[in-house]
């Protein structure tokens, strides 16, 4: 499985999110490659994801996607990030 945490510059938030995102996962029993990306590289980054993790934002500007897309009001909130990624996932 494939997860892609995104942010506009693809380097500070997504960085925070993908970091919790694999916690979490890790607490779940969950094997995902996790990665962070920027905006403009989505297209290829998230070519073959199951889920996009991103902030309410940036989602207009994902587009057309096969990927489910779990939007995250705080990157630090892992109790939030896992009721997410529980419901995406389950």
């Amino acid at each position: 499985m494939k997860i892609v945490a995104i942010c506009g510059a693809g380097i500070g938030s997504s960085g925070i999110l993908k970091v919790n995102a694999e916690r979490v996962l890790g607490r779940l029993g969950i094997q995902a490659e996790v990665t962070a990306a920027h905006l403009a590289s989505l297209a290829q980054d998230a070519a073959n994801a199951q889920v996009i993790l991103t902030s309410p934002e940036f989602v207009d500007a994902i587009g057309k996607t096969n990927a489910d897309i779990v939007i995250v009001e705080n990157y630090f909130d892992t109790a939030e990030l896992t009721r997410k990624l529980e419901a995406a996932l389950g």
